[in-house]
């Protein structure tokens, strides 16, 4: 599995508040969340991203309330992998139950940059930043957690057993 696509990057502590607005969360369908998606961080996201595209962060991303809406608002807006420092434990569960891929990498967060172009291969955890042609090597997914993410999700790879 792989992802290639455009950065847009973001800093510490990005909650699950900034992500989804609570205003939004009347709202289950993942198509209508990520309308919103990043609204109160960056107003043009969701004009601007494009299937495929990468979000990258710096420490903590996906902090704050539980709720399953954040990942699936980016995962529906069309983001292929978020690359973070590090994520919020609970985040990182739910992206997993929905089928986003997200990878740990503190040297790629440190110097990936808005607007590069990165590719990530979730069989090596080799991230390679094709703007700067720099190389890091991330948290590669066990193969468990490649055939959930390849499912869509937790749901998905259960009623495929």
């Amino acid at each position: 599995m792989k992802a290639d696509g455009h950065v847009f990057k973001y800093g510490d502590n990005i909650d699950t508040d900034v992500i989804i607005p609570a205003r939004y969360l009347n709202a289950t369908d993942g198509a209508e969340l990520a309308k919103h998606c990043m609204a109160d961080i960056d107003s043009t996201f969701v004009e601007r991203v494009k299937p495929g595209d990468i979000i990258v962060a710096n420490k903590n991303f996906g902090c704050g309330s539980s709720r399953e809406h954040a990942p699936l608002a980016i995962k529906c807006a069309g983001i292929s992998c978020v690359i973070a420092e590090t994520f919020a434990r609970i985040f990182y569960r739910n992206a997993i139950n929905i089928g986003l891929p997200i990878i740990e990498c503190p040297e790629a967060a440190a110097s990936i940059a808005d607007g590069d172009e990165v590719e990530v291969n979730f069989d090596s955890g080799v991230i390679t930043d094709k703007t700067t042609g720099k190389r890091f090597q991330g948290q590669a997914f066990p193969p468990f957690m490649q055939k959930i993410i390849s499912a869509g999700g937790l749901v998905g790879y259960i009623n495929e057993k």
